[in-house]
């Protein structure tokens, strides 16, 4: 507040909002309603939730001094500091020995996995805000930076030049994932801490809030982080991730490359126990909270070696000539591999591998259910656009519950349902809820087909879009609610006309976004699903849906 008294009066010259950190605004917040000065539903309103992010993430000291050498898009958010590394087994075995590393590549690829997990943070030449190393980074709660055309890498030299500036590896960088710089040097960073005042402001919002929080979780290891975060269910199970630990890759591998449906039935017997135990796990942590499991999902090439050295490899472990494997691996290239072979259409041709994954998850169900478990997986079929696809992965998925829960003698609670993320299924959701018992947006994918955007690719003009206003904001970070959001709310009514109790949800990145949050709330949307560190973000601005809505009907009635 800025005042003046002249002559014994006092004048109020202007006032702004004071600004402060997200740890403050919830002290003070909490201590107001101590004071009784405010009630908890003005607290509530008082955090941003998009601050919330500081919190919850490490970030640089603002008394540091850095060099930034490098921007780029941001697409994780905290900070991290480590040693320059171009591969992910150079990530894994620097992670070993206790070294910090920074995983720096062109664009990262599912492969990338191990190297990701190992690395404090990652940082990408290529890619938009849902680009793999973005969406990946994001469930790890690392940080990222994607897309930045200010470097170039050239990972088998073993260095990247920022703009002008040589970076070679075991060079030391930091990066800010919340706003997507890269620095030279170590940079000091101020570690999170989680208050008791942070958990009473969290208790307040779950107590207003109306729609559900999953998130989404791919291992055991993330099903314990999602309940340490106190959400209701895991929204989406990625299983492709589960195929890149250890060396389940091989069989991946020769399930894909085989000539017949024996070759690929050999492959998946011994993937079938891998993927059980994954299931059985996360399964077993989530307790009686629902576990949406989607079928594989991602375009078989992603699974295939790059490099002659790789291929020659997996040539000795199948015992096939390496140019079969070759002509094999160039035969299934595609040139827009996103909409191309993948989803629900692999497994329309390739049904032996929902059947696999079908019977890993009801064999660790039933297993679970016998121990005196109550496990509740629901199967997502994915890029549905039709009813008959539906019905297709549909028959196999019910036929081996049916046979699984009669082996082992005991009922699992299940839902088969499907991922809305191509137009077409929502201009026809009714008739896919015929079969269907739940929808969950994918709108990562779901944004692209509809504006025509590669999120990997448009991070090279959308920040020119959304500064000369033709985006008010990147329509991959908050939904596009005249467009993608118009086709949502049209499969929301469709949906629900055919099958009134249909269960409905989102699980793209989008889930974590205040904003975003708000409008799946507004249109009727069940929960929101997204990555574990985003939890106490779409909580609160889902409290900030419904008490928002109340203040503006009580002003409607005041008028």
């Amino acid at each position: 507040i800025e005042f003046t008294i002249q002559d014994g009066k006092l004048y109020m010259l202007q006032c702004r909002v004071g600004k402060r950190t997200a740890a403050a605004a919830v002290k003070i917040a909490v201590d107001m309603v101590k004071e009784r000065l405010i009630d908890q539903k003005l607290a509530v309103l008082r955090v941003d939730p998009a601050q919330l992010d500081q919190l919850l993430h490490p970030r640089v000291d603002p008394t540091a001094k850095v060099q930034k050498i490098a921007k780029g898009l941001p697409a994780s958010p905290g900070a991290a500091v480590g040693r320059v590394v171009f591969t992910a087994s150079e990530a894994e075995a620097e992670a070993a020995k206790g070294e910090r590393v920074i995983l720096v590549r062109t664009e990262t690829s599912p492969e990338d996995i191990g190297g990701m997990h190992a690395a404090q943070g990652i940082l990408t030449a290529r890619g938009g805000m849902t680009s793999h190393a973005a969406v990946v980074a994001r469930g790890m709660g690392k940080p990222c930076v994607a897309g930045s055309t200010d470097i170039t890498a050239y990972e088998e030299h073993g260095y990247f030049f920022a703009k002008d500036l040589k970076i070679q590896r075991g060079d030391y960088i930091t990066l800010d994932g919340g706003v997507g710089d890269v620095m030279q040097g170590e940079v000091k960073l101020i570690q999170p801490e989680l208050s008791g005042d942070f958990a009473t402001l969290m208790t307040w919002a779950d107590k207003y809030r109306k729609i559900g929080v999953r998130t989404n979780a791919d291992t055991p290891k993330d099903a314990q982080v999602t309940r340490k975060f106190g959400a209701g269910g895991i929204g989406l199970c990625r299983t492709e991730h589960m195929f890149f630990e250890g060396d389940r890759i091989d069989a991946v591998r020769e399930m894909i490359l085989a000539e017949d449906v024996e070759g690929r039935r050999r492959a998946l017997v011994k993937l079938l126990p891998m993927q059980k135990a994954d299931f059985k796990g996360i399964l077993e942590i989530m307790g009686d909270l629902p576990v949406t499991v989607r079928t594989l999902d991602p375009p078989l090439h992603e699974f295939l070696p790059k490099t002659e050295a790789e291929i020659e490899e997996l040539a000795k472990k199948v015992g096939a000539p390496p140019d079969r494997l070759k002509a094999k691996a160039d035969a299934m290239h595609e040139f827009n591999p996103m909409l191309g072979y993948r989803g629900c259409r692999l497994g329309i041709e390739y049904p032996e591998i929902t059947e696999m994954q079908a019977q890993a998850l009801f064999e660790a169900a039933c297993e679970l259910r016998r121990a005196g478990k109550n496990p509740y997986p629901e199967v997502m079929i994915p890029l549905v656009g039709t009813l008959k696809e539906l019905e297709m992965q549909q028959d196999i998925v019910e036929r081996v519950a049916k046979e699984t829960m009669k082996k082992y003698k005991v009922k699992v609670r299940y839902m088969l349902g499907t991922m809305i993320e191509v137009p077409r299924a929502c201009l026809v959701a009714d008739d896919i809820a015929k079969v269907a018992q739940f929808f969950s947006f994918g709108t990562n994918d779901l944004t692209q087909t509809t504006l025509a955007l590669s999120r990997d690719d448009a991070g090279k003009f959308l920040p020119l879009y959304v500064d000369r206003g033709i985006y008010a904001e990147d329509p991959f970070v908050s939904i596009d609610q005249q467009g993608v959001g118009s086709l949502m709310d049209m499969a929301v009514k469709k949906g629900r006309a055919t099958r009134k109790d249909l269960e409905i949800g989102i699980c793209g990145e989008h889930g974590g976004e205040p904003r975003s949050v708000m409008f799946c709330h507004k249109i009727g949307l069940d929960y929101v699903s997204c990555s574990p560190y985003r939890v106490p973000i779409a909580k609160l601005a889902a409290a900030h849906a419904v008490l928002k809505e109340k203040v503006k009907v009580k002003e409607m009635g005041e008028k």
